[in-house]
């Protein structure tokens, strides 16, 4: 708005220095050629009458001035054909006003517009300086010349636009002064020059003149108290602007606004220009309805940046530089870095960003909706414990626990229905549980239900189940589904049986993030398969968490802000020891979250219908193998009837072989021997043996 206003200042200034030259041109004429005064005073009389034409952008309806200009042009016409003017009187009375005023003000104006603009350039030089600074490189003496490269250039830029300022201002005056005083001298030499030419001079002209003589005192001492009122404000705004000069101000002397729905101001924005390379440009933005916009120096407006409803807004570090932070919106195919100049405004903007992406600008007071948005989740939620505290409180078996971080606001309030509220959240929620923000690895930390197999944690993963030597847990799994999302926190619940657990649990983690400033997210993809879930590394491609698939119980997505999600794992083990716990993820998504619950859903019953399979199939090869085992029993049932058949014939043939032996025993004895005679000694040793 003030360039703006600038600029039409400066167009004023044009004009009068353009018309104030054609003035000029035409007294001088009066001045140079007395023989052509008759014709330059009849132009002088012209350009007066044109002046109502003339479109100045600040005064240019002034009817007094333009009446009193027309009566000049009139006179001046009447005496155009007798006038001769005498040099010396002319010089005194009509050209040296217009020459200072040519020469010495509008050369101030333009002196000033160019001390003003370099001004104005070494304070963006010393401010992209600023924002160079390191912050993981501290440098004091650098960072102190830096900074007083920045409060000497802003001051020497604020120094010269106020006095800038106040030149544009008296310009006003002057401008009359420089028309009035040249005309007034004009008729006056005429007055003293022609002796003759009083009966063409009136009392009533002279008493218009006279009139005019007391307007231009009046004008004067008008001007002379208005210069001096604009000292004296250069001065207090001097004082009372001292501290402003510096970019980082103390946040003590300047707190932070977190319930502001509208924001503006200069911001440097990270532009790509290569793979790795990229550029920063400074540019005013500034929020309008839903949308964030950016204007670049002499542009006549703003441009869209991007639509931030229901978008995301998180801190991050970007090449060295402080007070970065990215805007993504709502589909996730756009994002935005930027940075800010100071700590102040860079959580101004983040919170100003986060209260629109609420959407909380479209009611009738905004920031008191934003007020009591803030105020609510003060009372709703208290300090998280500390990195080490939460750590241990995560661990499945510990025997002595360091005292709660968690209480209840409710005793604070001192209202019914604020200790309903508390009820309803001891009924979903575990009183003595802290939040967790960020993701703990299972390689340094045990989670209860996520236990590290061996082989398994720290190696790399490749979420489309291919791998090159070994064979992936999750290569046999039908469903491979690949999602980006963002963690935001977790906390034991009491309850895994409604969703309302989840909204519960969206709401404590969303606003406990709010209250402490939380404004970092780790990224991840969560992979569904028909085993388990699992967050792994976008960079490494490591695992951080695995989430068994019998283990989820429940999945849900926020009410209104669709890109919520979150799920309930129940684990064995927990804060007290031979029972289960259930804990509550929540994460932010670049796709709608109904998607995720549907693909874990779809998950779940291919893994459902998987075990049934699995069952029918044993039971099947359970039948099957009571079946081979009652043949086997009868197989060997029959072998032994068959044996004992076999016996008994061989008994019955013994017992007939028997019967017959008795009556041929002594003739094959007899035989024998007579054999035995006739064989010798060696056959009887054959014989023997056989």
């Amino acid at each position: 708005q003030t360039r703006s206003l600038l600029g039409v200042f400066e167009e004023d200034a044009a004009a009068i220095s353009n018309y104030i030259n054609q003035l000029f041109q035409a007294m001088q004429r009066i001045y140079d050629a007395q023989n052509e005064l008759s014709a330059a005073t009849h132009l002088t009389s012209k350009l007066l009458k044109e002046y109502e034409k003339q479109r100045f952008p600040l005064g240019g309806d002034d009817e007094v001035m333009t009446s009193t200009l027309q009566q000049f042009a009139k006179v001046i016409d009447e005496l155009s054909s007798c006038h001769a003017v005498l040099s010396t009187q002319l010089a005194d009375a009509m050209m040296f006003p217009i020459t200072q005023f040519k020469e010495r003000d509008l050369k101030e104006i333009l002196t000033l517009k160019e001390v003003f603009q370099i001004a104005s350039n070494d304070h963006d030089a010393a401010i992209t300086r600023y924002s160079r600074l390191s912050k993981r490189r501290e440098n004091e003496k650098i960072k102190a010349e830096v900074t007083e490269d920045v409060y000497t250039s802003r001051k020497k830029q604020h120094q010269t636009m106020m006095h800038y300022f106040c030149a544009l201002n008296t310009l006003q005056y002057k401008k009359k002064i420089a028309l009035l005083e040249p005309l007034l001298g004009y008729m006056q030499a005429q007055i003293s020059f022609f002796k003759m030419g009083s009966e063409n001079l009136t009392e009533q002209l002279e008493e218009f003149l006279n009139n005019i003589g007391t307007s231009v005192q009046n004008v004067r001492r008008e001007m002379d108290c208005e210069v001096e009122n604009m000292q004296q404000t250069i001065e207090d705004l001097e004082v009372a602007s001292d501290p402003l000069y510096l970019p980082d101000p103390d946040p003590m002397k300047f707190p932070v606004h977190r319930n502001l729905t509208r924001k503006a101001g200069y911001l440097n924005a990270r532009n790509k220009t290569g793979l790795v390379s990229s550029s920063w440009e400074r540019q005013f933005y500034f929020t309008q309805g839903g949308n964030l916009m950016s204007q670049a120096r002499g542009d006549v407006a703003g441009g869209l940046v991007m639509d931030i409803d229901n978008c995301s807004v998180m801190a991050v570090d970007c090449e060295d530089r402080r007070y970065c932070f990215q805007i993504t919106s709502f589909d996730g195919k756009k994002s935005s870095i930027l940075q800010a100049e100071s700590k102040k405004d860079y959580e101004e903007w983040i919170c100003t960003i986060n209260n629109i992406s609420k959407q909380i600008y479209l009611s009738e007071n905004p920031e008191e909706i934003a007020a009591r948005v803030n105020q609510s989740a003060l009372e709703a939620v208290t300090p998280s414990p500390s990195f080490q505290q939460r750590h241990e409180s995560m661990r499945p078996s510990v025997q002595s626990r360091p005292p709660t971080a968690r209480t209840s606001s409710t005793g604070s309030l001192g209202s019914d229905s604020a200790a309903l509220a508390a009820l309803s959240l001891d009924s979903l929620v575990a009183p003595d549980t802290p939040i967790q923000f960020d993701i703990i690895s299972p390689v340094s930390e045990d989670l209860p239900g996520q236990a590290k197999s061996s082989g398994q944690s720290g190696r790399r993963t490749n979420p489309f189940g291919e791998s090159g030597g070994s064979k992936s847990e999750t290569e046999d799994s039908i469903l491979h589904q690949l999602f980006i999302v963002r963690f935001l926190g977790s906390m034991e619940v009491k309850s895994d049986e409604s969703p309302d657990v989840v909204y519960e649990t969206m709401r404590q983690i969303l606003a406990a993030r709010a209250i402490h400033n939380v404004f970092r997210m780790t990224e991840s993809h969560l992979l569904v398969t028909c085993d388990c879930l699992k967050l792994i590394d976008p960079q490494t491609q490591v695992t951080r968490l695995r989430f068994p698939l019998p283990s989820v119980v429940l999945c849900a997505t926020h009410q209104e802000n669709k890109r919520l999600f979150g799920f309930v794992l129940r684990t064995s083990g927990g804060r007290v020891e031979s029972r289960q716990t259930s804990i509550c993820y929540i994460f932010e998504s670049n796709n709608e979250g109904e998607k995720i619950c549907d693909s874990v859903g779809l998950a779940k019953q291919i893994a459902f219908h998987a075990e049934l399979d699995r069952k029918a199939s044993e039971k099947q090869k359970e039948i099957e193998r009571v079946k081979e085992k009652q043949q086997k029993e009868l197989n060997k049932q029959k072998q032994i009837e068959k044996d004992l058949e076999e016996q008994s014939r061989l008994i019955a043939a013994s017992s007939r072989s028997n019967q017959s032996s008795g009556e041929g025993q002594f003739v094959v004895l007899s035989s024998s021997q007579s054999e035995d005679s006739d064989l010798g000694e060696d056959g009887k040793k054959k014989r023997e043996s056989e």
